[in-house]
């Protein structure tokens, strides 16, 4: 029987109500509602975070007849009801310090109104433990306590210190009256997409298990290979007809464009639950998680930091860097790294330290393709255009016209960054570069030493070296003389050399030969 995807739906009781396809979880949700009291969760946007919250609200709330066939239906014996406070500050806008007052202020009165809790005085803080008290000694049950996306406010004030300061306040205030009220509560858990180690919203609530990067809560968000395959045979075969793939195919493309998460060292392979769902909802290969919206600026402290985009396929980090947002503006690997745009790739224990890098094909090549006009000057003002052109020069050997449109990438360079000149150089050319990377293929490196570029296609093979304030002769001359050449001497391809020299004082690509 076919799978009826639940593609924006985050509520448990509709999808289990409805037939919804749904990824047990339940034996971890489980381990985690048993094992602590205070909970938080770092996890990327569309990635769970919010049906987890949900899940959890349906556990505790002890609707048993929800869980009929999943793990935890065994797990449990004591189905209990506890009154759960359940807060999404996700689907909300937060243009000014009232957006978020109010936002709360809806929520307490909800609150109040359903456990006769009569509100003394305004304050947000002192309503909320209130709140806490009186629905535990109403009800004769401690408090559950579910806050989804809890640092929403904060992402989107990002530029705007002062309101920044005003939401970090409220918050502080707010999310502390917890640890006050910690005779009655008997769960609670906080999610969000930044951590809470170093966000100062958190000094008050420091009694909080950041579980983020834990071993035993790794696979509660996502989809694991072995989910995959258990939960989806009959789609993958049924996408792989639609898409004149065979099954092996199929399911490798799945891999390649969708899979690459982790969220600790060794981890199992993560699967992006929002891409999955929409593929088989469509049938068809995707950039959906990415085109829901990659927010500007991220860009902006790429480039306020100027940072080198070469590290980006091989990052570096310790855990407590990847805490927190406070120092983003010096340091934006963290706010990458939580946002989804980078993942784990492997661990350091000598120095213990993340390596970090893409997760996949949709993440690398949808967030490669953002950069470009960003970074470089497009005459059509249309990325897919200029992308489109620059691979049907290549594989048609028009290396003349790809220069052309290359050198047009370095008009109008703003004067502010002329001193970091060959910078800028190196990120247009890493984006140009790595996005021919998808449709051919493209190297660094020969065993004769460093050279600038190789990029092959079915006909050709381009060698590339690139000067800075030297001459396009000189770069032929070293390719000729270091023999980077060489290597494909037997090769059947079209063999083209090119040497290009940047200028500073034309801020940009001066002079190229073709040999």
């Amino acid at each position: 029987m076919k799978n009826l995807y639940p593609v924006g739906i985050q509520s448990f009781d509709k999808i289990r109500e409805r037939g919804y396809v749904y990824i047990d979880k339940t034996d971890i949700i489980y381990q985690l509602a048993n094992t602590n009291k205070y909970y938080f969760l770092s996890r990327p946007r569309r990635f769970g975070k919010s049906l987890l919250i949900s899940t959890l609200e349906a556990y505790f709330e002890g609707k048993k007849e929800l869980f009929k066939g999943l793990a935890m239906e065994k797990l449990e014996k004591n189905w209990t009801e506890y009154p759960v406070l359940h807060l999404d500050l996700n689907n909300q806008k937060y243009d000014s310090k009232e957006s978020l007052d109010n936002i709360l202020d809806n929520a307490l009165c909800r609150w109040e109104e359903s456990y006769g809790s009569t509100p003394k005085g305004k304050d947000l803080s002192l309503r909320f433990g209130e709140i806490i008290r009186h629905a535990a000694e109403r009800t004769g049950k401690d408090v559950v306590i579910l806050i989804d996306e809890y640092d929403k406010p904060i992402l989107q004030a990002i530029g705007n210190e002062g309101l920044i300061t005003e939401y970090r306040n409220t918050l502080k205030a707010f999310y502390g009256t917890m640890k006050s009220c910690d005779r009655y509560i008997r769960f609670a858990l906080l999610t969000g997409v930044t951590k809470f180690s170093k966000v100062s919203v958190f000094s008050d609530l420091n009694n909080l298990m950041d579980i983020s990067l834990s071993n035993r809560f790794a696979d509660i968000c996502g989809i694991t290979e072995k989910e995959l395959y258990t939960n989806f045979k009959y789609d993958i075969a049924e996408l792989a007809e639609k898409n004149n793939l065979s099954a092996d195919e199929a399911y490798r493309q799945l891999k390649e464009w969708y899979d690459g998460y982790h969220f600790v060292e060794d981890g199992n392979d993560i699967y992006n639950p929002f891409s999955i769902l929409n593929t088989f909802a469509e049938m068809k290969f995707g950039n959906y998680w990415f085109e829901t919206g990659t927010p500007t600026f991220l860009v902006e402290l790429l480039k306020h930091v100027k940072y080198n985009l070469h590290r980006l396929t091989n990052e570096m980090a310790t855990s407590d860097s990847l805490g927190g947002i406070e120092s983003m503006y010096m340091n934006p690997i963290p706010i990458l790294y939580q946002s989804g745009y980078l993942t784990i790739k492997g661990y350091d224990k000598e120095f213990r330290t993340y390596k970090l890098g893409f997760p996949n094909k949709e993440v690398e090549e949808g967030f490669t393709r953002f950069l470009l006009p960003y970074y470089a000057s497009l005459e059509s003002g249309n990325p897919s255009f200029e992308i489109i052109s620059f691979v049907q020069d290549v594989r048609n050997g028009e290396i003349d016209s790809f220069m052309l449109r290359l050198q047009s990438f370095f008009t109008d360079i703003p004067y502010v960054i002329v001193r970091e000149l060959e910078l800028h150089y190196q990120n247009v050319l890493f984006i140009v570069f790595k996005l021919l990377g998808f449709y051919t293929q493209v190297e660094y490196m020969t065993s004769n030493g460093r050279i600038d570029m190789i990029v092959k296609t079915d006909k050709y093979i381009y060698v590339i070296e690139f000067k800075l304030n030297g001459s396009a002769e000189d770069a032929i001359k070293q390719i000729n003389e270091k023999g980077y050449a060489s290597p494909f001497s037997s090769d059947p391809r079209t063999l083209i050399k090119v040497g290009v020299n940047f200028n500073n004082e034309i801020k940009g690509i001066e002079k190229w030969i073709v040999e």
